[in-house]
């Protein structure tokens, strides 16, 4: 190759440098612009586009199912009732109740300090711009579907890179709102590639909403914080299922195994860790068998070599560590259930995708908090047992949702918020405060006292005024109340006399 040649090719890289970056700045461009004329449209407008949608979606369902990636371990029926059945509900709740969630709220006189008499303001909610949606491998559809439909119904353009093998569905779900009257510059499906996230991160994007693991939230945190971004996190857990002493055990195996074979288990809220609260070595020995045979009795899961890898060292060190593993790994892998296991092993505190169970014995609740606190992630939380006990214990438990007797169904309910603590992230999705989430406060006040007193230059006899309106509205006792009361009339007086 001459040296004219080499100079030839890179003088034709920099042009077509030159010429992407051209590019991405007509579709930044038309997509700002976009967005503009999409956040004035009254919401009612905005929402019948979703309702379109919605009813186009309903008639794809077959489409949708054929789309989901060959990895996950699932049926068609799953992909329905999982992915299709909450994410037309979340659509249909916000076309219920987005416009009330996000009307201006009006502050009238009622609360407001008398030194700000004639202020009359009032609170909206704006749309952020571009929202960039990072959406999970395992829920392809419902997760980061009901989160670009809440950035749309709030104003917002969003821009949806899917997670692992997930671009096919996006894909559909993007022309179904196409079809409804979605100018295609509001909403981009990238392609699924670690590049295009990489990508889209550095463009010019206004808030991150982000559903993976926790390794992966901290590398997006990291980009986002070079650039002041905020984000909403929503994390890996290593979930907990407490079974108290009046708990069903049939209903906390049918639970488990359910939870266990959702999703081939690659589901953020399957249960990871059981904690077995005050339990007697017969009733410990009836849960494990009945646990242990429902097990082997559940389908296979496909895990890939990494995932088994991983899975394989944790196991290792868990039973060096004294505890006792049920089962054996494979590709195709049914659940392993793992008894004698202390919270401080790294099985008890790993966010693994993987149809693993610890068992771990506790006999008070003391024990039962530390063993939580000891968990770095802190998503959602079951506890089996009476009612009353269960609502108490899950007042202190450290988690973003607590369900009584259930598992992962009743978080797909469209109006409750859903989000983690500690390393399973912050912020919500779904819910009115998913959607309060794309969008930030914006208030506009009006000052309609002609009076322009407060702008004077201030003092000493304007610091004796403040002092005695300060004792007047906030002492504790009346008679210092009364004390300030003289002082600040007098400071007034002499005022006026000026």
């Amino acid at each position: 190759m001459s040296i004219s040649t080499i100079g030839d090719e890179a003088t034709h890289s920099r042009s077509s440098c030159r010429d992407e970056a051209a590019e991405v700045t007509v579709i930044e461009s038309s997509r700002h612009e976009a967005q503009l004329t999409w956040g004035k449209l009254p919401i009612k407008k905005r929402l019948d586009v979703l309702q379109r949608a919605r009813f186009a979606m309903s008639r794809m369902t077959e489409a949708f199912s054929d789309a989901i990636p060959s990895q996950l371990s699932r049926t068609p029926a799953d992909t329905r009732v999982a992915e299709m059945l909450p994410l037309l509900a979340a659509c249909r709740f916000l076309e219920q109740r987005a416009e009330k969630i996000l009307k201006a709220q009006r502050l009238g006189s009622r609360g407001r300090p008398f030194f700000l008499t004639g202020c009359i303001s009032e609170v909206q909610r704006a749309p952020y711009g571009v929202v960039l949606i990072l959406g999970p491998a395992n829920y392809p559809l419902f997760l980061p579907g009901v989160q670009t439909l809440q950035a749309l119904a709030a104003g917002n353009a969003v821009v949806f890179k899917p997670g692992h093998g997930g671009r096919p569905i996006a894909k559909l779900f993007a022309e179904a709102l196409y079809a409804a009257g979605l100018p295609r510059s509001l909403l981009e499906v990238t392609d699924d590639s670690i590049e295009a996230a990489e990508k889209a991160l550095r463009s010019s994007v206004d808030k991150v909403i982000f559903t993976g693991s926790a390794q992966t939230a901290r590398t997006v945190l990291r980009v986002c914080a070079e650039k002041i971004i905020p984000c909403v996190i929503e994390a890996s857990g290593c979930d907990a299922v407490v079974v108290l002493p009046s708990a069903d055990l049939k209903r906390v195996v049918r639970a488990i195994t359910f939870g266990m074979r959702l999703n081939g288990s690659a589901t953020c809220m399957a249960p990871r860790r059981l904690l077995l609260l005050g339990a007697s070595e017969a009733r410990k020995k009836t849960l494990i068998g009945m646990l242990s045979t429902a097990f082997n009795e559940c389908g296979p899961a496909h895990l890939s070599e990494t995932v088994r890898t991983n899975l394989g060292q944790i196991l290792h060190e868990a039973e060096r560590l004294g505890a006792w593993v049920h089962g054996s790994i494979n590709q195709e892998q049914r659940p392993i259930l793992v008894t004698e296991v202390k919270p401080g092993m790294r099985l008890a505190q790993a966010d693994l995708f993987s149809p693993v169970l610890s068992v771990i014995d506790l006999s008070s609740e003391t024990e039962l908090l530390a063993a939580q606190d000891a968990c770095p992630f802190a998503l959602t939380a079951s506890v089996f047992g009476d009612e009353q006990e269960a609502k108490r214990l899950a007042s202190v438990l450290n988690v973003g949702n607590v369900l009584i007797n259930d598992i992962i169904v009743a978080t797909a309910d469209p109006r409750i918020p859903f989000g983690g603590r500690k390393e399973s992230g912050y912020g919500a999705t779904r819910g009115a405060e998913g959607l309060l989430e794309m969008t930030v406060a914006k208030v506009v006040t009006v000052q309609r006292s002609k009076s322009v007193r407060s702008y004077e230059v201030t003092g000493d006899q304007h610091r004796e005024l403040f002092d005695g309106v300060i004792l007047a509205l906030h002492s504790q006792t009346i008679r210092q109340r009364g004390q300030g009361l003289a002082k600040a009339v007098g400071a007034a007086m002499r005022l006026r006399q000026k």
